[in-house]
């Protein structure tokens, strides 16, 4: 069986490239989907598609307009939700991702460090698996095929 997975979150650094190698190493079957990872792209997108905006106000909400739109789709069609949450970069678009996807009732896995427990805890308790580290999120998955 061919699982969806949406990985949301920071889109700084590969951890997404280190959960799909870790999920092909336990031979899950797995796609994955997530927001859009050229931050430039991210942040053009509005004036790409509809020209010139007037100030910046107005080329954000562009952006931000087609950046939903996007995330909709993909997460509609995903099956699993996996939000990671990190000390590094500030996580607005994480919280937003994960208060989507359990809001439309696609099974959501929260990871995050022990340092973000308390400024978490109100979407922790709404997700369906709260783990510390990708692996912990990875052998979750893989317990639907056991």
């Amino acid at each position: 069986m061919q699982l969806t997975v949406y990985l949301a979150g920071q889109i700084h650094d590969d951890w997404r490239k280190e959960v799909e190698q870790k999920s092909k190493e336990k031979g899950l079957p797995l796609t994955f989907v997530g927001p859009q990872t050229n931050h430039d792209r991210s942040d053009n997108v509005g004036e790409d598609i509809l020209g010139e905006q007037p100030d910046k106000l107005y080329k954000d909400d562009a952006a931000s307009d087609i950046n939903n739109f996007r995330t909709q789709v993909l997460m509609k069609k995903s099956d699993i939700v996996i939000a990671l949450f990190g000390d590094k970069y500030k996580q607005w678009n994480t919280a937003m991702d994960a208060s989507t996807a359990i809001a439309m009732n696609i099974p959501t896995i929260i990871v995050r460090p022990d340092s973000l427990i308390h400024p978490l805890k109100e979407l922790s308790n709404k997700a369906n698996v709260t783990v510390e580290t990708i692996d912990q999120a990875i052998e979750v998955i893989s317990y639907i095929y056991e």
